[in-house]
């Protein structure tokens, strides 16, 4: 296996991940981001390139191809198992290496990150807010577990592989001319469409 930076790259690039990909195979996850993503698409205008740091198999991809079917997709996935299911989506750019070795080529009208930031090495966040600035030509979108104060979690019987803080917040303050444009959350038990009790964060580049 490819060496990496940190030991959280590697659990997500073997079995573990693996065996996520297995998990996470659902036609009701897939409605359940396809109402996530039409709430946050209501705050934004002409998104016509998106890129998703960390995608997995692309149910959040497939989401937003349902409501916008002629946006430009990429896609940065470390997960050999996972992006071969992602190469089956046409019309998508895919980058198989990690986030912390991505270097963005082009910018996107969206750039976002949803359920990945909380297991990213804390002292690699810099490096990765960064590249989610540097990749948006106008919006970024946060969607994590939300914690006032940074925190670790055990997560599935593994240390240091779940941390949970103020994404949003930090980004914010990094990078000045970020405006928050709107944020919500969605419950665990939402009648409807449930999501794993996550927190969303529309920011948007105010110097144009």
């Amino acid at each position: 296996m490819k060496s990496y930076k940190t030991e959280q790259e590697m659990f997500w690039a073997g079995k573990f991940g693996d065996e996520y990909v297995e998990r996470n195979q659902t036609a009701k996850i897939l409605a359940s981001n396809i109402s996530l993503f039409s709430q946050i698409f209501k705050n934004v205008d002409s998104v016509k390139s998106v890129i998703e740091f960390g995608p997995n198999i692309g149910l959040n991809l497939h989401a937003i191809k349902q409501l916008i079917p002629e946006v430009e997709l990429s896609a940065i996935e470390i997960n050999k198992k996972a992006v071969s299911i992602l190469e089956k989506m046409s019309d998508i750019n895919i980058y198989n290496q990690s986030i912390l070795d991505f270097n963005p080529d082009y910018k996107r009208d969206f750039t976002f990150v949803k359920g990945v930031l909380i297991h990213i090495d804390p002292e690699q966040l810099t490096f990765v807010y960064n590249l989610l600035y540097t990749t948006s030509k106008k919006y970024i979108c946060i969607i994590e577990y939300y914690n006032p104060t940074p925190i670790k979690i055990t997560y599935r019987g593994h240390e240091k592989k779940l941390f949970k803080r103020d994404f949003a917040g930090e980004m914010l303050d990094q990078f000045s001319d970020l405006k928050l444009v709107n944020y919500g959350f969605i419950y665990h038990r939402d009648l409807t469409f449930p999501q794993d009790d996550i927190s969303w964060f529309l920011l948007e580049k105010s110097n144009l």
